[in-house]
């Protein structure tokens, strides 16, 4: 609750100073303390439930909503309205929720039979503002109390309610501040999905607890975040690898477009060596990686202008503890791969009424100068160097075991991604009688590009094992993802 204070007392400071602009109108940091508090009273009126869902584009509408919802002592459940409609009904029921707020576009995207029968729907659009209501400060909650419940994309099985309290939220805020050094006068340009942890911490809380300006834009048009550029030049941009892909094909971007980014973040998924060259060469820019997931809160790494490597996604956040085990949980010293846990007040509280898959996540590990740590299992594989720099090398549950050996689908999705015709690509592990697994690859192709499969086969073996060739490349469209960019795997799982 420390950042709704926080938020609401700059805004009684400086009403009139610039908060958002997105795609309708300008919000000012009265303008939206305002709309939290019309909120908060429309959100006592409409539900008695502790949970409310928020189902809403990315736009200043967003905090608002999100503020109001800690000023009435609710949990706001930021809603994804690119599920498909059995997975968004399935998050309704599963969170508890009998109001949903909204808006009227929204509702023509995902459909009004999408939200289950019985559940209110509140539409912001059509309600009229008469005025503000009488201000009442919220009661200060514990850090332990529970701020969002943000589920997961449902990359595999069906999406968990992720927990996160305002303790976690307000420590991952002010940590990222603290690493980074940012200020009031820091410009953001955010294009993620507010129902995603990146968009909700550091394109929602952290620039409205710096009490900064923030742009935002509802859809990823690659030509219109150029022009955005241009306009406001934000000296912040976080977005996916596969949106800093799409921002090469635009035609008239110039270096000069980027020339006023001092932190051009990359997270989410891994960033492709092929993309980071791109920009060096074309915009001498270098793209920043982070590390992070919704479960802490989520940021856990990030680099910056000052402290970064290549391949690297930076030094852990003040509080942040990386560890790297074996599969006997033991702790593994500099330069050795396993699997990365990670320790801090930026933790998830668990899963949604899911305790046996909360306890299969955390493990209490022995650390050195601390003693028993509980520590979030992400299931990422990676290394830690002497100096304290994370490497992620590919996820546990992606790894295939071709002939006894442990191959990660991202060093063969890295080479492949070289190749001047391939976009974009995935590895999948297909079973084999004589191998256990064999590697198949998906590509999507640059436009323009010719298919020929026995050249990118060449390509790959003239710089890797023959084992970790892919025994088959199949050429798709477009690789499947999920609303911020990562690709699902289990959808190719599925086609071999």
């Amino acid at each position: 609750m420390a950042l709704l204070r926080s938020i609401l007392c700059k805004a009684l400071l400086h009403p009139r100073r610039k908060a958002v602009t997105d795609d309708l109108r300008q919000w000012s940091y009265g303008k939206l303390a305002g709309g939290a508090f019309f909120l908060a009273d429309a959100i006592r009126r409409h539900t008695d439930k502790k949970q409310v869902g928020l189902m809403l584009p990315t736009s200043g509408a967003f905090p608002a909503a999100l503020l109001g919802c800690w000023q009435a002592g609710r949990v706001a459940v930021p809603l994804n309205y690119l599920l498909s409609k059995e997975d968004l009904q399935y998050v309704i029921r599963d969170a508890g929720l009998d109001t949903v707020f909204t808006v009227s576009k929204m509702l023509e995207v995902v459909g009004e039979d999408a939200i289950p029968k019985g559940v209110k729907v509140v539409r912001l659009d059509e309600m009229k503002f008469t005025g503000l209501p009488p201000v009442r400060w919220p009661a200060k909650p514990s850090d332990k109390d529970l701020a969002v419940l943000l589920y997961t994309s449902g990359t595999s099985g069906k999406p968990k309610g992720v927990m996160l309290s305002h303790g976690a939220l307000d420590n991952n805020v002010r940590s990222i501040i603290k690493h980074v050094g940012l200020g009031q006068a820091n410009g953001f340009l955010g294009v993620l999905p507010q129902f995603h942890a990146f968009g909700v911490t550091a394109l929602t809380l952290m620039p409205l607890y710096l009490g900064a300006h923030v742009i935002y834009t509802a859809r990823f048009v690659p030509r219109k975040i150029i022009e955005l550029m241009r306009e406001h030049k934000p000296n912040i941009f976080i977005a996916v690898p596969s949106m800093y892909g799409a921002l090469l094909s635009v035609k008239s971007a110039k270096p000069e477009d980027f020339a006023g980014l001092d932190f051009a973040v990359s997270g989410a998924e891994p960033l492709p060596q092929s993309v980071y060259n791109a920009y060096l060469e074309k915009f001498n820019c270098k793209l920043l990686e982070g590390y992070g997931l919704t479960e802490t809160s989520p940021v856990t790494n990030w680099s910056t202008p000052r402290e970064n490597r290549q391949h690297a996604v930076g030094k852990a956040l003040p509080g942040v503890t990386n560890l790297i085990v074996d599969e006997h949980n033991k702790i593994l010293g500099p330069d050795q791969e396993g699997e990365i846990l990670i320790a801090g007040p930026n933790v998830m509280d668990g899963y949604w009424h899911l305790p046996e898959q909360t306890a299969e996540v955390f493990i209490e590990i022995d650390v050195p100068g601390k003693g028993k740590t509980r520590c979030f299992r992400t299931g990422d594989i990676g290394k830690l160097d002497t100096d304290g720099y994370l490497y992620i090398t590919g996820r546990k549950k992606e790894m295939l075991i071709i002939g006894g050996e442990n191959v990660f689908p991202r060093e063969i999705e890295e080479l492949l991604n070289m190749h001047p015709s391939v976009k974009a690509s995935a590895v999948v592990g297909k079973q084999d009688d004589m191998r256990g697994e064999v590697p198949i690859a998906f590509v999507e192709l640059n436009e323009g590009s010719a298919f020929d499969e026995t050249e990118l086969r060449n390509f790959v073996r003239d710089k890797l094992a023959q084992y970790k060739v892919p025994r088959e490349v199949r050429v798709l469209p477009e690789l499947p993802r999920n609303p911020t960019g990562k690709i699902l795997r289990r959808s190719l799982t599925a086609l071999v």
